[in-house]
């Protein structure tokens, strides 16, 4: 599991100990050593998609210990400890985080000015400021996280209010933005009598390469099963098509995700989760709120200078 900003403190004033002028980035691959960490988490990246998620964990605490005087900056993207940093890894053996870092006055003004700013922003929010907050991406992180997965869950009830042609038209105007149908048209085909056919998408001018659709709306404890696959396979066998996109507001059942795999059409299957995902990441049903920009130094202007 990738460590907290907090967690890599003493381990990357530990690094330091010898004295050497480290890289960053070297130290970065140290500390993902240390806690040997996966491929996948060395990796993961920032919800921005900017910046690898342990690369902004480490740069944040030499952040903090830098403002508290432990470790010294000589030149772009270099880091080495300072006496005072020596002084602190002697005397706590087990961590060092912000409570320790509090002894110095360096980083009591700096705490100072964020804090300030802190409750200024909390005031409006009518909220208190947190004490030990994480790091400003960690923070946005856990709000888009929290954020995604509220307006999911409210997209798929408002999917369910919806009546069967609603949802059905929501399912192509989805595909729409997703950019299908770009060169072609999405069609909404759905009707009474409509042999499992809800809607078409045309990739090119003459709909000589189509994908047919099936939507249904589905109550969270309700699962398509097996007969509803084998179903719209029938509709596409009928339609002389070998691709479709079966989507609900539900999930699938383990049979119905079966059926989907053995026969020799192609059918993506996707699920409620998957389908308000999709609708947050292509702006299908909701709108922006807040636009937040973090920064960084800014170290190339400076050795520009």
């Amino acid at each position: 599991m990738i460590p907290d900003f907090q967690t890599l403190m003493r381990p990357l004033l530990d690094e330091l100990s010898d004295g050497s002028v480290r890289r960053t980035r070297d130290l970065v691959g140290a500390m993902s050593d240390r806690f040997d960490l996966p491929e996948e988490e060395r990796a993961a990246m920032l919800p921005s998609g900017k910046q690898r998620r342990m690369d902004n964990r480490v740069n944040w605490s030499i952040s903090h210990l830098f403002q508290a005087g432990l470790v010294d900056r000589p030149a772009r993207g270099q880091v080495t400890i300072t006496a005072a940093g020596r002084d602190v890894l002697a005397a706590h053996t087990d961590r060092v985080d912000m409570s320790v870092l509090r002894g110095f006055d360096s980083y009591r003004e700096f705490r100072s000015r964020s804090t300030a700013r802190d409750a200024a922003g909390a005031s409006l929010l009518g909220a208190e400021p947190e004490a030990d907050a994480s790091s400003p991406q960690d923070l946005l992180a856990q709000a888009v996280t929290e954020n995604r997965a509220a307006v999911g869950g409210e997209l798929l009830k408002r999917a369910l209010a919806l009546s069967p042609t609603e949802f059905e038209r929501l399912v192509v105007r989805l595909l729409e933005q997703m950019g299908y149908g770009r060169s072609g048209m999405v069609e909404h085909s759905g009707r009474s009598g409509d042999a499992g056919i809800d809607g078409i998408i045309s990739q090119d001018p003459l709909g000589l390469d189509r994908i047919y659709l099936q939507a249904k709306r589905y109550a969270p404890d309700q699962s398509v099963q097996r007969p509803a696959i084998q179903g719209f396979v029938g509709a596409l066998m009928g339609a002389q098509g070998d691709r479709g996109v079966f989507i609900t507001t539900s999930s699938f059942s383990s049979g119905a995700r079966t059926e989907a795999d053995r026969v020799n059409a192609r059918i993506e299957l996707i699920d409620g989760p998957r389908l308000a995902e999709l609708m947050l990441r292509h702006g299908v049903g909701v709108q922006p709120e807040t636009t937040v920009t973090l920064h960084q130094l800014d170290e190339d202007f400076f050795e520009a200078l």
